[in-house]
């Protein structure tokens, strides 16, 4: 399995990303070399590429006594843990993969998503 992490710098991350993935291509692409994987790569690739996932994006979190979490009501506002401009954490199946920071989608301004400038050492996350 691959090992990735990119540091985001304030001047390449998209390039360091891409490299990123890049590097992940390239080593689906080794694993479909394998001798013992030729008669199966094809197969594989469409049932593996069809799974679904559980995919979160963390903006942080909080610890409260259940006699404040019965008080929350309509307007409450709950403090987390996290600062405005802090990178929010990207979960698969519960395990983070990355970290990005919130934007506003071109496409539709109306809604956002997350621009990733980390992606996390598989070693560091188990």
């Amino acid at each position: 399995m691959a090992k990735t992490k990119v540091e985001a710098e304030p001047d390449q991350p998209d390039e360091q990303l891409d490299r990123a993935i890049e590097e992940l291509r390239g080593v689906l692409r080794e694993e479909e070399k394998r001798p013992d994987a030729a008669l199966q790569s094809g197969v594989n690739s469409s049932i593996i590429m069809t799974i679904p996932v559980d995919v979160q994006i963390i903006l942080g979190s909080t610890e409260m006594p259940v006699s404040e979490l019965m008080a929350l009501q309509k307007g409450s506002t709950v403090a987390l843990n996290r600062r405005i401009g802090e990178p929010v954490d990207v979960v698969v199946n519960g395990r983070r993969i990355a970290r990005g920071e919130i934007t506003v989608l071109e496409s539709d301004p109306t809604r956002f998503g997350i621009r990733l400038t980390e992606i996390i050492d598989a070693t560091k996350s188990a």
